[in-house]
């Protein structure tokens, strides 16, 4: 298997154009990781990457919000890197932007017309720079203030003299790195191979890799700790990746069947094709809307909890926010519970059943034993309800392990991270994206692709 995976990357060698797509993607990949270690200017962020290094060293590792966003910049907001915002307000601005297209009739009109979908993806850029602009003064005003940001640090990050020339300059060195990052995913997206927004994000993910299996080896170098507790855990892995790339790969093939139909003088014949449904069809959105959403309650009461003097308001506030943190089982049950609600939410505002009933009926298509028209549509509504609440129970469970990991078995953050949830979700399928390009590729010049088949195939 190792030898066939090998024979196969040197074919992709072979080829001409995925040869230059290839190294293309690698070097635009390497100018986005030097992104995320460049510092900005006017902070020592070499003082609080120190801190961070420290603190992982001792067990401990960053959560809540700040963790969130270290893990899709690749550390760069750890080290005041121009990159700190990384990628994720380009992200955010484009999923409101789909989102208020699938409830907004005039954007969805404007989503079907010709050229509409130019003018889309040009306001969710402006919408970036605006997000880039709120987001680059928080973080530009958390670290002026460290010691308020980042508990146990102490001293001052900023080294030049007038703050608010600190501040203006921070703000425009972050908006710029953004797009900047950006402008290289859309680039390896066109030229390159595979999603050039998902591949930065993916190697950011990856670059904490290294450091993980640091503290990996270093927690097996402790005494207390036994070497079938490693096999364990390397089997967990195994069977946690294989279960990812079942499920994401996993579809309803849903079979359609076309009549003949009359095209001016031309007669077309009919035939037989399938619908594909996918399993996960919300992908790792569910998991990043829960983690987004349900940080800032318990943030909100524990700072109460810590400005409020002692009596029943101050009692109440620290009994939420106890009951709210990772470690409460009521943060659990209300994470699995908003992951289900929104794998629905995700499917209903992207997966039209009317429009695509309408659709094949028009082009004279229909499932078989099935009436065309609104029986489709309840038919495909029904279907994707119940494949939807498969992929919903399957990301519950996947989001959940490294929580269970870090809290209940004390294992580090940053192994735990690599054992589920967005990180694991996120790379493995980027990976199979990638690879399923890389395959077409491959395919068409006649040779074997990654697997033994050649081909990616989904599950049925």
């Amino acid at each position: 298997m190792i030898g066939q995976l090998f024979s196969t990357f040197s074919n992709c060698l072979k080829i001409p154009e995925l040869r230059s797509r290839i190294i293309f993607t690698a070097l635009v990949l390497g100018v986005a990781r030097l992104i995320a270690l460049t510092p900005v200017p006017g902070l020592d962020g070499a003082k609080l990457a120190e801190f961070f290094s420290a603190q992982a060293a001792q067990g401990g590792g960053a959560g809540g919000v700040f963790g969130l966003y270290s893990l899709f910049t690749g550390g760069a907001l750890e080290q005041c890197a121009v990159g700190a915002l990384g990628i994720m307000p380009y992200i955010s601005a484009t999923i409101f932007i789909q989102l208020l297209t699938a409830v907004v009739a005039p954007l969805g009109k404007l989503a079907r017309e010709e050229g509409g979908r130019a003018k889309l993806v040009a306001y969710g850029r402006y919408l970036t720079v605006v997000l880039c602009i709120g987001h680059g003064l928080i973080v530009a005003l958390g670290w002026e203030n460290p010691e308020k940001s980042f508990q146990g640090f102490s001293g001052s990050l900023v080294t030049m003299e007038y703050l608010w020339v600190y501040r203006f300059q921070t703000v425009v060195v972050l908006t710029a790195g953004t797009l900047l990052l950006m402008w290289l995913g859309e680039q390896i997206t066109e030229r390159g191979i595979g999603n050039g927004v998902s591949l930065i994000i993916t190697i950011g993910i990856l670059a904490r890799l290294p450091g993980a299996a640091r503290s990996l080896f270093a927690m097996f170098q402790q005494e207390n700790t036994k070497f079938l507790q490693l096999i364990l855990l390397v089997a967990v892995l195994a069977i946690v990746v294989a279960g990812v790339v079942a499920i994401t790969q996993g579809q309803r093939k849903i079979p359609v069947q076309y009549a003949q139909r009359a095209v001016g003088r031309k007669i077309m014949s009919g035939g037989t094709s399938f619908m594909p449904l996918r399993v996960n069809y919300a992908g790792v959105m569910p998991v990043i809307f829960a983690q987004a959403i349900l940080m800032f309650p318990g943030m909100i009461f524990e700072k109460l909890a810590a400005i409020l003097k002692p009596g029943a308001f101050r009692d109440i506030s620290v009994y939420i926010a106890s009951h709210l943190g990772r470690e409460g089982f009521v943060y659990l049950l209300l994470y699995s519970l908003m992951i289900l609600f929104f794998s629905y939410f995700w499917v209903a505002t992207q997966f039209n059943e009317l429009q695509v009933a309408d659709d094949l009926k028009k082009h004279g298509g229909y499932i078989p034993g099935v009436r065309p028209g609104s029986a489709t549509s309840d038919f495909l509504h029904r279907t994707m309800s119940r494949i939807t609440l498969a992929g919903a129970v399957f990301l519950m469970v996947i989001a959940v392990i490294p929580i269970v990991m870090s809290t209940r078995l004390k294992i580090d953050p940053l192994v735990s991270q690599f054992f589920g949830g967005t990180s694991l979700l996120i790379t493995v399928g980027v990976l199979l994206d990638t690879m399923r390009q890389m395959e077409s590729y491959l395919l068409m010049r006649h040779y074997d692709g990654f697997l033994k088949k050649g081909r990616v195939r989904g599950r049925s």
